[in-house]
């Protein structure tokens, strides 16, 4: 078992209306090992659009887990790997229950690999292997699905 921290902190600026519309969501998250992320709710929400906001950080999460789990597994197999770049959508919307959530995320990576090309079949059994074992795919309930460029 592994266990992660981050602090999480907002406060009222002295003066600051707290209104629903108008309170500011300007936030920091700060993890163990010292990086600060400037982050806001989602501009839908009041948040400001150039800090991250939790839906983003989670989309960006599950493509990086998917990713790093893709590499390792690429290493393992000694297919070496030249670049990996992603450009994940999610989608916010009503869920069954009819609640807010992250209802879908859509990763596309573009893999170059050194050497001759990897065939299509190897590429998706990568992808494949990767989706099965991203901890955070497996943590989160919206759907995942991986369309590969190439």
């Amino acid at each position: 078992m592994t266990e992660y921290t981050a602090s999480v902190a907002w406060h009222l600026p002295p003066g600051a209306d707290f209104q629903y519309e108008t309170f500011p969501r300007d936030h920091e998250w700060t993890f163990a090992g010292g990086e600060v992320v400037q982050a806001s709710a989602s501009p839908d929400y009041y948040g400001c659009h150039s800090r991250v906001n939790p839906d983003e950080a989670v989309i960006a999460a599950t493509s990086s887990c998917h990713m790093l789990t893709f590499l390792s597994i690429a290493a393992k197999k000694k297919l070496r790997v030249l670049s990996y770049v992603d450009r994940p959508q999610g989608v916010v919307d009503k869920n069954e229950e009819g609640r807010m959530s992250i209802t879908e995320v859509v990763l596309h990576p573009k893999v170059v690999f050194e050497g001759e090309e990897v065939d299509e079949a190897t590429l998706r059994g990568l992808h494949e292997s990767a989706h099965r074992n991203c901890f955070v795919a497996n943590s989160l309930k919206a759907s995942v699905s991986v369309n590969p460029e190439q």
